[in-house]
C-alpha cells in the first residue's frame, strides 16, 4: 500500500457512516445472532479454529452479514478478498481466482472470497465459481437478503453451510445505540451527546431490528442538532421522530418477506382471524402489491379452506377479483377487504382438497380403469351398437331425482373420496348424502 492509498483508506474510515465505523472486529464485539455465534455454536468454533468451509449468510438488511465476514477477515490466517456482486464482473473473478491459485501454490495459503449480495450474480457467474470452490482454491462466503434456495445455484448450496441471521432484538439495538453514543474512537463519543431514554426506545422500536437504520438515524440526529445550554447535544424523542419520518414496511415482492407476508395472510384467513387477515392485507397493499395477485390468493383460499362449507365464499372472491380490475386503487382495497373478511369469517372445510387429493392419488396408482359400460357415451358413431350406454338409469326419472347405480369403475366400488365436514352448509350436505345411503340400504 503506497502513501496515497493509505491516506484514502484512513479518510474513508473517518468519513464512513456510523454503522460502518462501528462494525466489530472480534466475535466478542458482535451484538445479537447468538443462535449461530454463541460460544457453543458451530460457526463460533469454526471461526476460532480458523477451519471454515464455504458459508452463506442469509437474512434481512442490517442484521450483521457483512459484519461477520469482517470478523472472519480479522481472525483468519487465510487470504481474504471481498467483492460486491452488483459491481463485479467475470474479469474481477478471474483475477481473484488467479491470486488464490498463486497464494495456494506458492505459500500454501487458502483464500476466502466474500461476495456481498451474491444473489445479484447470474447463473453463469455462479457456475464459474463452482469448480474453484469444489477443489478448495476458494472458500466462498456469500451474503444475501434473499432466500438462497431460490437465488443461489443448487451446486453451490450443496457445498456450503447456510446460516440464517435473524432480525435483531430491541435490546440488541439499544446496546448498539448506547455503544455508538459513548465510543470515542469509532462512535460519536467525541460529540458529547445524550441519547434520552424515550428516544432510544423509539429508535430501537422503529428500526425494526435493522441496526444500520437505527445507527444512521442516531448519526443524523447528532450531526444536525444544536447544543443545549449545558453544552451537550440532546437526542430527544422529538429529534428521533424527525430522523425516522416513517416506518418502512419490509416487503420485497420477489423475496422472502413477500412469501412470509402472503403466508401469514392465507393462514389468518384459514384460521378464521379476520383482524389478522385484514392487517396482512393492509401490509401488502401498503407495500404496493398487485391487487390481482391478492385477489387470486383470496379465490384459492375460498376454494381450498372454505369450500362447500360456504359455497358463497368462492363467488364473493371471484366477484371481488373482477371488481378490483374494473375499479382500481384506492377503492379496490375496500372490495378486497370485504372478500377477505367474508372468507375469514366463513365456516371452514378442506373436504374439497381432500377429495381431489385422494382421487388424484387413486388415478396415479390405478391408471385409467374401465368406465362402466352404462356410463359410456352412446351418441358417437357406432357406440350404441357396441352397447355403450346400455342399462343407464336416468336419475330424474326416479323419486327425489336419485337412483342407485354404479358410477365409479367397478374396481373402485365402495370407495369414498369426499367426506363432508361438520361445518356450515356441509352439515346439510352430509345429512343429505346420509339419507340417500340409508335409502339404498
Amino acid at each position: 500500500m503506497d502513501l496515497f492509498e493509505y491516506m484514502r483508506s484512513t479518510s474513508r474510515e473517518k468519513e464512513s457512516p456510523l454503522a460502518a465505523r462501528l462494525r466489530p472486529s472480534t466475535l466478542e464485539e458482535v451484538v445479537g445472532q447468538q443462535h449461530i455465534i454463541g460460544k457453543d455454536r458451530l460457526l463460533y468454533r469454526a471461526i476460532r479454529a480458523d477451519k471454515l468451509s464455504s458459508l452463506i449468510f442469509y437474512g434481512p438488511p442490517g442484521t450483521g452479514k457483512t459484519t461477520l465476514a469482517r470478523v472472519i477477515a480479522n481472525t483468519t490466517s487465510a487470504e481474504f478478498t471481498q467483492i460486491n456482486a452488483t459491481a463485479a464482473g467475470k474479469k474481477d473473478m478471474e483475477e481473484v481466482v488467479k491470486a488464490a491459485k498463486d497464494a495456494l501454490g506458492m505459500y500454501g495459503k487458502k483464500t476466502i472470497l466474500f461476495i456481498d449480495e451474491i444473489h445479484r450474480f447470474n447463473r453463469g457467474q455462479q457456475d464459474y465459481l463452482l469448480p474453484f470452490v469444489e477443489d478448495g482454491t476458494l472458500i466462498l462466503i456469500g451474503a444475501t437478503t434473499e432466500n438462497p434456495y431460490f437465488e443461489v445455484n443448487n451446486a453451490l448450496i450443496s457445498r456450503s453451510i447456510i446460516f440464517e441471521l435473524k432480525t435483531l432484538e430491541k435490546e440488541d439495538i439499544r446496546e448498539l445505540l448506547q455503544r455508538a453514543v459513548s465510543d470515542k474512537d469509532k462512535g460519536m463519543g467525541v460529540y458529547d451527546a445524550v441519547l434520552e431514554e424515550d428516544a432510544m426506545e423509539f429508535l430501537a422500536d422503529l428500526s425494526g431490528g435493522d441496526a444500520r437504520s437505527a445507527l444512521n438515524a442516531l448519526e443524523l440526529g447528532i450531526m444536525t442538532t444544536d447544543r443545549s445550554r449545558d453544552g451537550k447535544i440532546h437526542i430527544t424523542l422529538e429529534v428521533a421522530q424527525e430522523c425516522i419520518q416513517k416506518r418502512a414496511v419490509r416487503y420485497d415482492k420477489s423475496g422472502d418477506n413477500h412469501y412470509d407476508t402472503v403466508s401469514a395472510f392465507i393462514k389468518s384467513m384459514r384460521g378464521s382471524d379476520p383482524d389478522a387477515a385484514v392487517y396482512y392485507l393492509a401490509r401488502m397493499l401498503y407495500a404496493g402489491e398487485s391487487v390481482t395477485f391478492i385477489a387470486r390468493r383470496i379465490m384459492i383460499c375460498a376454494a381450498e379452506d372454505v369450500g362447500i362449507a360456504d359455497p358463497q365464499a368462492l363467488q364473493v372472491a371471484v366477484n371481488a377479483s373482477l371488481a378490483v380490475e374494473r375499479v382500481g386503487m384506492p377503492e379496490a382495497q375496500i372490495i378486497l377487504s370485504q372478500a377477505v373478511l367474508y372468507v375469514a369469517c366463513a365456516p371452514k372445510s378442506n373436504a374439497c382438497v381432500g377429495a381431489i387429493g385422494e382421487a388424484m392419488r387413486m388415478v396415479e396408482e390405478s391408471g385409467s380403469l374401465p368406465i362402466p359400460v352404462h356410463l359410456q357415451d352412446a351418441h358417437y358413431k357406432g357406440a350404441a351398437k357396441l352397447g355403450h350406454g346400455k342399462g343407464y338409469l336416468y336419475a330424474h326419472d326416479y323419486p327425489d331425482h336419485y337412483v342407485k347405480q354404479q358410477y365409479l369403475p367397478y374396481e373402485l366400488s365402495g370407495r369414498e373420496f369426499y367426506h363432508p365436514s361438520g361445518n356450515g352448509y356441509e352439515v346439510k350436505v352430509r345429512e343429505h348424502m346420509k339419507r340417500l345411503k340409508e335409502r339404498d340400504l
